[in-house]
C-alpha cells in the first residue's frame, strides 16, 4: 500500500483514507493503485459489510497531483485512474464518502458513485475540468445531468466554480451537512447503522438500484476516457496546466 493511502477495519467497516495532507492529498500514481487494492479487497472479504472513503480533518481531496500526472498522463484502460475509477464503479457493497473541506476534480466526481455522501459545512466540491482544457470524467456527463438536471450540470461544469455544502446539499449531490465536531464519529454511526443491516439484502439493492444505468455508464466512461485522452495532449489543456504550474491566469484568447 502506498504511505498517502492508509486503510483500517473496523466493526466490519473498512475506512479508506487519503492521507497526503501536506499536498492537500492530492492524487498520485501510487496512491491510486493503492485505493484500487484497497477497494477490491474490502469488496472481497466477507467480514466487510460497509466501506467509508475519508480525507484528512481539512481536507477530502485536492484531485490529481499535477505534476505526477503530467509525467505519466491518462493512457487508456491501464492508466492507475482508470483502474481506481473501474473498481469504485464494481462495488458490490455499499460505499459511504465523508467529505470535508475541498473535493476538486476527481475528488468530486467519485462521489457520484457513492452510495451516501455526508460533508461538513467547509466542503467544498469543484468539477474544473473546462477550466482546464478537458472535458468530464468518471461517467460525470451523464450522472451529473441525471441527478441536477441539464441547466445545473452545465453551470457546474462550464463555468468550474466551487460549490458550498449547502448548496451541494440542496442540489442533491450531498445527503446531508454535519457539524464538524465529531464529524466523523458521526459518520460512522451511519456506516455501523448500515452494517448491521442484511448484507445479502444490502448488496442486492445496491445492483438492482445501478443496473438500469449500467450500459449507458459504462459507454459514457469510455467516450469520456477517449476525448479526456485526446484533449489532454492539447493546446488548451497545455496553457492551462502550464499557467497552473506558474502560478498564473491561463490566456485561452487565441484558442478558436
Amino acid at each position: 500500500m502506498s504511505e498517502h493511502i492508509r486503510i483500517e477495519y473496523q466493526d466490519r467497516i473498512a475506512v479508506i483514507q487519503f492521507n497526503r495532507p501536506e499536498r492537500k492529498n492530492a492524487i498520485t500514481l501510487d496512491m491510486y493503485r493503492a485505493l484500487t487494492r484497497g477497494l477490491e479487497q474490502a469488496d472481497a472479504d466477507p467480514a466487510i459489510r460497509v466501506l467509508v472513503l475519508r480525507g484528512t480533518d481539512d481536507c477530502f481531496t485536492a484531485g490529481n497531483d499535477i505534476q505526477d500526472f503530467l509525467n505519466a498522463p491518462l493512457e487508456g484502460e491501464d492508466s492507475p485512474a482508470v483502474q481506481f475509477m473501474m473498481a469504485l464503479m464494481r462495488l458490490q457493497k455499499p460505499i459511504i464518502a465523508a467529505v470535508n473541506g475541498v473535493a476538486i476534480g476527481i475528488g468530486s466526481t467519485l462521489l457520484l458513485h457513492c452510495d451516501l455522501v455526508f460533508a461538513t459545512e467547509k466542503a467544498r466540491l469543484q468539477f474544473p475540468f473546462v477550466n482546464l482544457g478537458l472535458c468530464p470524467e468518471a461517467g460525470s456527463s451523464l450522472l451529473l445531468p441525471f441527478r441536477l438536471g441539464h441547466n445545473r450540470a452545465a453551470e457546474l461544469l462550464y463555468f468550474g466554480e466551487p460549490l458550498d455544502a449547502q448548496r451541494a446539499y440542496e442540489i442533491g449531490l450531498v445527503n446531508a451537512v454535519l457539524p464538524e465536531a465529531h464529524f466523523f464519529d458521526a459518520v460512522m454511526d451511519r456506516a455501523q447503522k448500515l452494517a448491521a443491516q442484511p448484507p445479502a439484502a444490502l448488496r442486492t439493492t445496491k445492483a438492482l438500484l445501478r443496473q438500469g444505468m449500467a450500459v449507458l455508464l459504462q459507454e459514457t466512461v469510455q467516450a469520456e476516457l477517449k476525448e479526456f485522452a485526446a484533449m489532454l495532449k492539447g493546446p488548451e489543456a497545455k496553457e492551462a496546466f502550464e499557467a497552473f504550474l506558474q502560478k498564473r491566469k491561463p490566456d485561452f484568447s487565441r484558442f478558436e
